[in-house]
């Protein structure tokens, strides 16, 4: 195990010394910071072999590092054994950040390199300043481990589709008029967009170039009197010519987005978010005009559902929440009774899903875990690894799908027999801690760091805690994990913290992982909506969009608090309301069951 990636990386350093460079980095993206990546784009994952979706590479003369969260430190300490790559568990006391190993080793002289397409700004330019009066050369211009893969995938093409009106709620031009105002707002005549879900947003568009992402590889350049878009022609049906002609929407080669910039008229400044944009895109635009930049103004946009895509959406959710139920049930039912594991249970549901009116595709893939593979927070069973299941112990699933009407994501785990004590104390504390979060009220201008410590407490109580955030936004038949709110406790300074606003939807998703031991994680998405107005301001509040039984036999109401009690036995009531009409005969008496007050 790992002597492939052992040479890759020696091959790596070959070339690097060829080339003058020290220290070259390697992260997990694409030229638009996509948090998922086609296979095209999965260089890291080449050179050290760990498929985890988060993760940096960084390699040099004498070491090869690679830095990811702790959702992944079980799998990489298990996909990188053998390969001499040293794992770097972020967040832990006494690792360095990236920032902080490349401040401490890099000597002045030296050169620090990545490719500039696949650096996202702010990291570029954390790197300039870490580096500043050190005589560090900084070199973008070039993929040095390009020449390593000689069998790397095409880069993704689909076809692009329209999404119609009636559907999203708005038209193309009243969305470019939104963006332009504030444009002028922001005395910039120009915006620039590379990130992909916000470009598929404005112009009412999607395809499949990422996996399980309705999104088209894509820039687009916005004046107050024009729009381009940048996109493959082959990606180009007649529709969606004739959807981007009709909104005054100009169509250009993808490939030639920087000869554009470089030749192009600018007028004024420059808007262009540092965040989503690459290093090289933004030094080039930097070169030729004053920027602004902030983020995009269609992350805000997008993120506010208005009441066509809720509409949509609270209907998609129910019918999402019906089919996982039934699948839980027969989960519940035939554990132990017939062979089953981990994949082919996953291939059950992806299958259910996919027989859903509307279905389109996945929203992720499906995390389908058993027992002690539920540690790792976003485990993916493989055909060379993964678990029979038993009539015992927990089973998480965390799955979701992308409809003609909405996105979905939603996170259970059940006893699919015995189970310990301290599984029943975690499970329980798990439950009280999203429905917590989902009663709370609260004024307008919270953040989601303002939020979070809600979610945290029942477990903070009994000191334990979970490596992930709470929650995220999600899209609109976009993707499933989308800005600018969030919720989470740690400041973060790549991050601005955005106020939650009614119409915003949210993952209400706290979990406990035991390494070895289980996994447990209970997701809710919830939208964001407005309470009673007084004196003291706006309050605001969440309703929950998803509807699917907590499972009851791993409760423990010992560990819960009348109000905690109150909750689960309102949010069941509603679960069963809201689905009943989904069910008849004996499933019907199994929900009724499943939703039974405690």
């Amino acid at each position: 195990m790992g002597e492939i990636e052992k040479q890759r990386i020696a091959r790596l350093q070959k070339l690097l010394g060829e080339a003058g460079i020290d220290y070259y980095i390697v992260p997990t993206a694409d030229y638009h910071n996509s948090e998922y990546v086609s296979d095209y784009f999965k260089m890291r994952e080449f050179l050290s072999g760990f498929t985890g979706s988060a993760g940096t590479l960084v390699v040099s003369a004498k070491e090869a590092g690679l830095w990811t969260d702790g959702r992944y430190f079980v799998q990489a300490e298990s996909e990188l054994a053998g390969s001499g790559i040293v794992l770097y568990k972020q967040q832990e006391e006494n690792v360095p950040t990236i920032q902080e190993y490349l401040g401490k080793n890099v000597a002045g002289g030296q050169t620090v390199g990545f490719d500039g397409r696949v650096v996202d700004a702010f990291f570029g330019k954390e790197l300039e300043e870490i580096f500043a009066g050190k005589n560090v050369t900084i070199a973008y211009e070039r993929d040095i481990a390009e020449a390593l893969w000689q069998d790397r995938p095409a880069r993704p093409a689909s076809k692009v589709w329209v999404v119609p009106e009636k559907s999203c709620g708005m038209g193309v031009p009243e969305k470019l008029a939104k963006v332009r105002e504030k444009m002028t707002e922001e005395g910039a005549g120009h915006l620039l967009l590379a990130k992909l879900d916000d470009i598929m947003w404005l112009y009412n568009i999607r395809a499949n170039d990422v996996a399980c992402n309705p999104v088209a590889l894509s820039y687009t350049w916005i004046s107050q009197e024009g729009a381009v878009l940048f996109i493959q022609p082959e990606a180009l049906t007649d529709e969606v010519k004739k959807h981007l002609q009709e909104n005054n929407v100009a169509c250009v080669d993808y490939d030639t987005i920087t000869a554009y910039l470089n030749n192009c008229e600018i007028a004024g400044k420059v808007w262009c978010s540092g965040a989503d944009i690459s290093y090289m895109l933004y030094r080039l635009v930097q070169s030729r005009a004053e920027l602004v930049d902030k983020e995009n103004p269609t992350e805000l946009m997008k993120a506010v559902k208005n009441p066509v895509e809720l509409c949509h959406i609270r209907e998609c959710y129910l019918k999402d929440s019906a089919v996982l139920t039934k699948f839980l049930f027969w989960m519940k039912e035939n554990a132990g009774k017939v062979p089953m594991d981990e994949l082919s249970v996953a291939a059950k549901l992806d299958g259910m899903r996919a027989g859903v009116p509307g279905f389109l595709e996945l929203s992720f893939p499906t995390i389908s875990a058993y027992q002690s593979n539920a540690a790792m927070a976003h485990y993916s069973a493989t055909s060379e690894h993964f678990s029979r299941i038993e009539a015992e112990g927990f089973y998480l699933v965390d799955s979701g799908g992308q409809y003609e009407d909405g996105t979905t994501d939603v996170t259970r785990t059940i006893a699919l027999g015995a189970i310990t004590d301290e599984m029943k104390l975690h499970f329980t504390k798990v439950a009280c801690s999203m429905l917590r979060l989902a009663d709370t009220k609260f004024l307008h201008g919270c953040t989601g760091r303002n939020l979070d410590i809600v979610a945290r407490e029942p477990l903070w109580a009994c000191g334990l805690d979970y490596k992930h955030g709470t929650g995220h936004g999600i899209g609109y038949i976009l993707n499933v994990h989308e800005g600018p709110h969030s919720l989470r406790w740690q400041y973060r300074p790549e991050l601005q913290e955005t106020q939650f606003e009614e119409g915003m939807i949210v993952s209400d998703e706290p979990g406990m992982y035991v390494q070895d031991s289980h996994g447990i994680r209970t997701e809710n998405i919830v939208e964001v909506v407005k309470e009673d107005k007084n004196g003291y301001g706006q309050f605001m509040g969440f309703r929950h969009l998803t509807y699917v039984p907590i499972d009851l036999d791993a409760i423990d109401t010992q560990y819960m608090e009348p109000s905690d009690i109150r909750r689960l036995n309102a949010y069941h009531e509603s679960v069963y309301k809201k689905l009943s009409p989904f069910f008849e005969g004996e499933a019907l008496e199994m929900l009724k069951k499943a939703t039974r007050a405690v």
